[in-house]
């Protein structure tokens, strides 16, 4: 008997595949059977083929559905491939130290990424091509704002709804705080975001964007150098840092449109240095 024959005909053999295949829950492989085997008396392969080439299907399938969910988990706000940053535009954006990003290596040692540098210069384009790359991987991620990190947990802080809450944000692979520096933070906020970084530190990887300089942060946690100094200091023991110096890709459009002729100033303080 070759595999052109393994067909789920109407036979009680078929049926009996067909219940199995259910009990399974290999439901995809019931579908494609028949053209597998096809395939594979076509081109004279054995049983071993035909069971590899079947089994190869149902585990692309489970992956993509993988992926899916955690995509779906992930909550990102649009998804941009990694391979569509526009190097060119941005050339302060080293693309040797991207492509080892890419590589998720950052991810095994527990290392965070810190993306500093002006508004709409791809920042948060950059964290959202990581966390594709990480979904994709079989990775947990999620992606919040500053400002929806701190408000959700100051709505559960009153409810003694902290600890629980809290491990939304320490459970994923990566998680993604865009946008710190955005809106100052008052002392309860401050503390609230700190205790997400200490929670994780040499634990789990941070992906943190900010379009203050470090020496800036002082402001941006109620005006507390302190608690800027401790959050700083457990984000770059082990971290990478990434710092553009460019245009906003929007205003930069808008000017050669002859919108406008001028840049926007960088935030106070410029990105750090080196």
């Amino acid at each position: 008997m070759s595999p052109r024959t393994l067909k789920l005909a109407p036979t009680p053999a078929g049926e009996r595949l067909r219940e199995q295949l259910q009990a399974l829950k290999l439901t995809r492989l019931e579908g494609i059977i028949d053209h597998v085997a096809q395939e594979c008396a076509r081109e004279k392969l054995g049983y071993l083929d035909f069971l590899e080439r079947l089994l190869a299907v149902e585990l692309e399938e489970r992956r993509s559905r993988k992926v899916e969910m955690l995509l779906r988990f992930a909550a990102l706000p649009y998804k941009k491939p990694l391979e569509s940053f526009d190097f060119d535009v941005q050339p302060s954006v080293d693309r040797r130290r991207v492509r080892d990003l890419s590589t998720l290596r950052f991810l095994e040692h527990g290392d965070n990424l810190l993306i500093v540098g002006p508004p709409g210069t791809g920042k948060t384009m950059l964290s959202i091509g990581l966390a594709l790359k990480a979904c994709e991987a079989g990775r947990r991620v999620l992606f919040t704002t500053a400002d929806d990190l701190v408000s959700a947990l100051g709505r559960a802080f009153p409810e003694n709804r902290l600890e629980e809450k809290l491990k939304t944000y320490t459970t994923p692979t990566l998680l993604i705080i865009d946008e710190i520096g955005y809106l100052p933070l008052d002392k309860l906020q401050s503390n609230l975001l700190f205790q997400v970084v200490a929670k994780r530190y040499e634990r789990g990887s941070l992906i943190v964007t900010s379009n203050k300089g470090f020496s800036d942060w002082g402001e941006i946690f109620a005006g507390d150098p302190v608690i800027a100094s401790a959050m700083l200091d457990r984000l770059l023991h082990h971290s990478h840092v990434l710092h553009i110096r460019g245009e906003s890709y929007r205003l930069k459009e808008k000017r050669q449109a002859g919108l406008f002729t001028h840049s926007l100033p960088l935030p106070k303080g410029g990105a750090p240095p080196e």
